[in-house]
């Protein structure tokens, strides 16, 4: 697996994570299959090239432009006061996203979601999807009545632009909440462990990992994984495109994901230094 980190290092350099030993068992590795390959001479185990680049953006308190092969997703985290109505005075604090496609992130041009004034339900299910895992490994207590907004900008997808959304969600909450401890405003993280995700499916009837999109658009079921540092499940969405599967080849999935969630999660921490 080819990995190429970036590391902003004029800020925040003090501001270490919680959770190093997490990854001592999580080397990266290369889990490049034998017995098939795919088109560009991927094993049908190995993910393709990862970048995760640091403060992307010189604005917000935390962001990230993450790249899964030709997918890129610009994941911006934003600090806010101001809770929603009803989380006001609970002593709880709230991580919500937002996900939107640039028009031409595709081979053919989409209009803006504000200009046909209204959000299509894809990206409503997709972002409903990243606030749900990020909330899952955040201690909302510990961080207090603050607000989080993260907002992912998918700039070109080729396949996988939620699993991409997600792990580069959590690299710019985590850069959020280094900054929020940096200030003074937190005393410690509220971040649990980390988590990343990654897709599968079943192409030719064979498991394969970290669809691009001319698998994805011929593959005859295909499932995402959000997974934590510890293996612990926080969703699965799997579904059948042409026939039903079996477990036996969900499980296949989930144990080609489990590997692959292990490199991201390396990749992320390195990343955030």
């Amino acid at each position: 697996m080819h990995l190429h980190l970036y590391k902003d290092g004029k800020r925040d350099r003090a501001a270490r994570l919680p959770w190093p030993s997490l990854y001592v068992p999580f080397a990266v590795s290369d889990h490049a299959m034998t017995r098939s390959s795919r088109a560009e001479g991927r094993g049908l185990d190995q993910l393709r090239p990862i970048t995760f680049r640091i403060d992307p953006n010189k604005y917000a308190e935390g962001s990230c432009l993450v790249e899964m092969g030709d997918t890129q997703v610009l994941v911006t985290a934003t600090i806010d006061s101001v809770l929603p109505g009803w989380r006001r005075g609970t002593g709880k604090g709230w991580v919500t996203a937002e996900y939107a496609m640039l028009p031409r992130a595709t081979d053919r041009r989409n209009s803006r979601e504000s200009v046909i004034g209204k959000q299509r339900g894809r990206s409503e299910e997709i972002q409903r999807l990243i606030g749900r895992s990020i909330r899952a490994v955040t201690d909302l207590t510990r961080l207090g009545e603050i607000q989080i907004k993260l907002d992912c900008d998918v700039l070109q997808a080729d396949g996988g632009t939620r699993c991409a959304a997600i792990n580069g969600a959590f690299v710019a909450l985590a850069r959020a909440v280094q900054h929020l401890v940096r200030l003074g405003v937190l005393s410690e993280s509220p971040l649990r462990e980390p988590l990343a995700a990654v897709s599968c499916g079943l192409v030719d009837g064979e498991p394969r990992l970290d669809l691009d999109y001319s698998e994805d658009s011929r593959a005859e079921a295909d499932a995402n994984f959000v997974l934590t540092a510890s293996g612990k499940v926080v969703e699965v969405q799997a579904s059948a495109e042409q026939q039903a599967f079996a477990p036996e080849q969900l499980n296949a999935m989930l144990a080609l994901a489990q590997a692959a969630v292990a490199d991201i999660i390396a990749a992320q921490n390195k990343a955030l230094g």
